[in-house]
C-alpha cells in the first residue's frame, strides 16, 4: 500500500485508511518504533493492565487460595536427599 505524507504543521503525517485502523486493533495511542530506517506503528497494549483490579476480584470471592500445595510443604527430597 502506498502512501502520501501531508503537511500537519511543521510536521508530517500519514493518513491510515479506517480498515487499516480496525485490522490493527488501533485506539486512541499507538507504539511507534524505528528499527533498521523502518517505521513500526502498532498497537500500543499495556501488559497486565487490568490484573490488579482481577486479582482483587479473586480475594474478595476468596478464589486466591494457592494451588501448588507441595510448593509449600517441601517434598521428601528437600528433607532427605538435599545437602548444602
Amino acid at each position: 500500500m502506498k502512501a502520501t505524507l501531508i503537511r500537519i504543521g511543521n510536521s508530517r503525517g500519514i493518513r491510515l485508511p479506517k480498515p487499516v485502523i480496525e485490522q490493527c486493533g488501533f485506539d486512541q495511542e499507538v507504539e511507534m518504533l524505528v528499527q533498521h530506517h523502518e517505521l513500526v506503528i502498532r498497537s500500543f497494549k499495556q501488559p497486565r493492565k487490568g490484573w490488579a483490579d482481577a486479582f482483587r476480584e479473586m480475594h474478595e470471592c476468596g478464589e486466591d487460595e494457592l494451588l501448588d500445595h507441595v510448593a509449600e510443604t517441601g517434598t521428601s527430597w528437600d528433607e532427605e536427599e538435599w545437602e548444602w
